[in-house]
């Protein structure tokens, strides 16, 4: 069979490949789209979306608990775990079809199945009709990433799970051990702990959560330490004695090793990229770590080939890989895009309290060089959050003294993920504290926190 020819081939459809995909037939180019397991990738069916789902569900749980402070009476109060599963697995299977239904509205051609690389412009797809040849100028991997495993510390589905066990639990754990406090690990932890589960979170680092500005991390401790959770920084897990419905974890933390007994491991110690089986450096592309080698505008050192999203390399971000893709997507209909600037990307994490950052820390700008003026704002000094009943949170805005720059925000509390957006749109306009300040912030909403934090880092603050 002769091979099919096509402008760009992408090799992956979660959400850096099948944006790209889109975008490059937006442009006119012939584009197919290769996919080994579900459209979506990670992001959608074992990712961002379904635990989203799930957290949603623990919320609502929490709030119904809660019913008696806002006034209200809620009997027999309780859940269904598989129930709670299912809505968050129909969640997945609906944003997959309409990824499905994208692709097709844009006449990409969509494959199923596992690709390689087979030399300068040649892909080969092994699919389960047999192998499948094309051929193009360019090609964009887009193959994202799995969870990382540490020997000893290996899933097994039953008492150690990754986040896919985690997302379709066997069972509702008693006595959860969580091994490591990035999003990932906060997220099930929040999760499992909000209904019921007795939760002890264990992260190497000097404090949890250790990518976000410091008092950020200490006010979210603060927090789960309230909720019940318990928290050892500074301590690793050495081993796990696997017995029957039981995991003996050897806990070190201050040069000493105690056992802890659980019923249930969860293992999120971070990821690795997949880059095995594709021909990469074959066909002369770099990899470090685990990550393939790019540049500012994700091309490779080998020509005619770019990579994108979680294989590309930090941050691990969904959004972050669909603005690669439609940035790879322009530059090979010959457009000229902007770079982008990994300062203006933000995180958001959707525990309980939520937090959401973008920019550099207070620590990473003075680090930096910079002479900063920091702002915080409480949440109990605004009417938003205390009517909501959630006065628990902060917002904290970091500023270049000399300039007036915006250098970062940081946010824990109710929403703050949706509220984050205000400061990206702010760093990527370049904007300074005085235009900041004379931004009107309508009332009564949470965004008025934003605001107040500004007007704090100059000593203007209204409310507090």
């Amino acid at each position: 069979m002769a091979a099919q020819q096509f402008d760009m081939i992408v090799i992956g459809a979660g959400p850096g490949g099948y944006v790209a995909a889109i975008r490059g037939a937006q442009l006119g180019l012939k584009v197919a789209c290769v996919e080994r397991e579900h459209l979506g990738g990670i992001c959608l069916n074992w990712g961002c979306i379904p635990t989203k789902a799930l957290l949603r569900s623990s919320e609502v749980f929490h709030l119904m608990e809660r019913a008696k402070d806002y006034g209200l009476k809620a009997g027999d109060i309780g859940f269904d775990l598989d129930a709670v599963v299912q809505r968050s697995r129909g969640v997945a299977k609906q944003m997959e079809g309409g990824v499905r239904g994208l692709l097709k509205k844009n006449k990409v051609t969509t494959i199923m199945g596992e690709a390689k690389l087979a030399g300068k412009g040649k892909v080969t797809v092994k699919t389960k009709d047999g192998t499948e040849e094309l051929t193009s100028k360019a090609i964009v991997v887009a193959t994202g990433a799995r969870a990382r495993e540490l020997p000893g510390l290996e899933a097994d589905g039953d008492l150690v799970w990754t986040y896919r066990h985690a997302l379709k639990p066997p069972r509702m754990p008693k006595k959860l051990l969580v091994i490591g406090s990035g999003a990932i690990g906060i997220e099930f932890a929040s999760f499992y702990n909000t209904l019921g589960a007795e939760t002890t979170v264990v992260e190497v680092m000097d404090r949890i959560l250790p990518v976000e500005d410091e008092e950020i991390s200490a006010f979210a401790k603060k927090q789960f330490a309230k909720q019940g959770m318990t928290i050892l920084e500074k301590a690793g897990v050495k081993k796990l004695d696997r017995g029957n419905g039981k995991v003996t974890a050897h806990i070190e933390q201050g040069g000493k090793v105690t056992q802890h007994e659980f019923d249930t491991v969860i293992s999120a110690v971070g990821i690795v990229g997949n880059v095995e089986g594709l021909g990469l450096e074959e066909a002369g592309v770099k990899i470090d770590r685990s990550h393939v080698v790019v540049d500012e505008m994700c091309r490779t050192g080998a020509e005619g080939i770019y990579a994108i999203g979680d294989i590309a390399g930090a941050p691990w971000l969904a959004h972050k890989a669909s603005h690669e893709g439609v940035m790879v997507a322009e530059l090979v209909a010959g457009g000229h895009p902007h770079a982008i600037k990994p300062g203006t990307i933000a995180g958001c994490t959707y525990c309980q309290p939520q937090i959401a950052s973008v920019g550099l820390t207070e620590a990473k700008a003075k680090e930096a060089g910079f002479e900063v003026k920091v702002g915080r704002f409480p949440f109990i000094g605004n009417g938003k959050a205390v009517a909501l009943g959630e006065p628990e949170g902060m917002v904290k805005t970091v500023f270049d003294a000399k300039t007036g720059e915006l250098l970062g925000a940081h946010m824990v509390g109710a929403e703050v993920t949706e509220l984050i957006q205000g400061y990206v749109v702010g760093r990527t306009l370049e904007t300074t504290e005085a235009e900041l300040m004379e931004t009107i912030f309508p009332h009564p909403t949470l965004s008025e926190m934003m605001h107040e934090s500004v007007l704090a880092a100059y000593g203007r603050a209204i409310h507090i």
